[in-house]
């Protein structure tokens, strides 16, 4: 016995669709509607050859025609077309009509019902309705007269369930070799996804170490050189020297750590106390501390910032802060001696980022640029709609300039 809310449940369930309508063309369409006349005249060709009857009635003869209709619906609506079949079926039955319209009856019967099995998409309603055609199915043949065919025909006749069933065999075939080919190209697929996932995050690592360790060491190798220049002559400038090595040196483990600590995280969250030694990121807050790590260098720098300052997401703060750092960086290697203005700029719309130095001469470690400090900018300022502009100034030196459009982020 089913509880009141179980009995609502599976009612509901039989209320679902289960599977998509099924797309019809205009040909399938009219390939219905030649079925149904095809069955209409089978039908009334049944009723007017009865044998033993002398004239058959017309309400018999348009009862038994109209019963083949809704196969012209049997794919548009194929369960209302089986309903509509049935209760013509019963009304044949109640009327008594005769043997050959039964047997005609229960064939047009047979091809709704597996029409409703088929292609409706309330399977569920169409299966709960098999007990109801069935028994109407058995009422017909058991008061119908089965055709006599000539046993040449009967061989004839078998042939056909055995091509049907090997059609259906070979269709089902193809549709699983379909399945596995789309199985296989997805999972192709996922492992491309993966492959570009692992490569953009190994460029990602690659562009977060370079800027780490590049910006660091080459200030501590300034910094060794000044100390190593002049040791000898003035001890305590090589030891404000060797102090700014030190914080330089504190600052590049302190970034490694923080890189490293991103790499390592635990991703479930179980490890509160690792994450707690995880400095932030450097944001824009960060950039008097970097000016001051390059002062100490002997560096001469200038910070100016305009507009009003407000808090931007960490990934622009990150990519602003980096794009002073690399061009701060590549004045040390390729202008030794000059001096730098930076620049930050809040606008309503955007955030501009200007660093000009001036004239410098190369220094020893300007061969062993690549490049890639650049095209890592160019990346990460792409990922917020921002553009780079680097190159040499009308009055000597290099600028390298930065803008981030802040509306854009805000509709993010």
């Amino acid at each position: 016995m089913y509880s009141p809310a179980r009995l609502r449940e599976r009612v509901a369930a039989l209320a679902r669709p289960t599977d998509a309508p099924p797309r019809l063309t205009r040909r399938r369409r009219l390939a219905d509607a030649a079925l149904a006349v095809i069955f209409v005249l089978v039908e009334i060709r049944a009723a007017l050859t009865a044998p033993n009857v002398p004239s058959t009635p017309l309400d018999l003869l348009l009862l038994a025609a109209v019963t083949a209709v809704p196969l012209a619906w049997r794919r548009r609506l194929p369960l209302g077309a089986l309903w509509v079949q049935l209760a013509l079926a019963c009304a044949l039955l109640l009327r008594s009509a005769y043997p050959d319209v039964l047997f005609a009856t229960s064939l047009v019967t047979m091809v709704a019902l597996y029409a409703a099995v088929a292609h409706s998409p309330y399977r569920n309603r169409a299966l709960a309705t098999l007990p109801v055609a069935g028994t109407v199915l058995v009422l017909q043949l058991s008061r119908s007269k089965l055709p006599h065919f000539p046993n040449g025909l009967v061989g004839a006749l078998l042939l056909f369930p055995v091509v049907a069933v090997a059609l259906g065999q070979r269709h089902w075939a193809r549709r699983a070799e379909l399945g596995r080919a789309r199985l296989r190209a997805l999972e192709l697929d996922q492992i491309d996804a993966l492959r570009q996932a692992v490569e953009h995050e190994r460029a990602r690592i690659a562009r977060e170490l370079h800027d780490v360790v590049t910006h660091n060491v080459s200030v501590m190798v300034i910094q060794a050189g000044a100390a190593r220049m002049v040791v000898d002559q003035d001890p305590a400038l090589a030891k404000e020297a060797l102090l700014a090595i030190e914080t330089g040196g504190r600052a590049a483990m302190a970034d490694l750590r923080n890189v490293m600590g991103l790499l390592t995280m635990d991703s479930s969250g179980d490890d509160p106390a690792g994450h707690a030694e995880l400095a932030p990121q450097p944001g824009l807050d960060g950039l008097e501390a970097l000016v001051a790590r390059m002062r100490l260098a002997g560096i001469e720098l200038a910070l100016d910032v305009s507009g009003e300052p407000r808090p931007l997401p960490p990934g622009v703060e990150l990519t602003a802060y980096r794009v002073v750092q690399e061009a701060l960086t590549n004045m040390v290697k390729h202008a030794v001696g000059a001096s730098a203005a930076i620049r930050v700029d809040y606008g309503a719309e955007q955030l501009d980022v200007d660093v000009a130095n001036t004239e410098g001469r190369p220094g020893e470690a300007a061969a062993t640029g690549s490049g890639r400090g650049l095209v890592g900018l160019r990346e990460r300022l792409s990922l917020y709609g921002g553009t780079l502009h680097t190159g040499p100034r009308p009055t000597g030196g290099y600028r390298v300039r930065a803008t981030i459009p802040l509306d854009l982020l805000e509709t993010l």
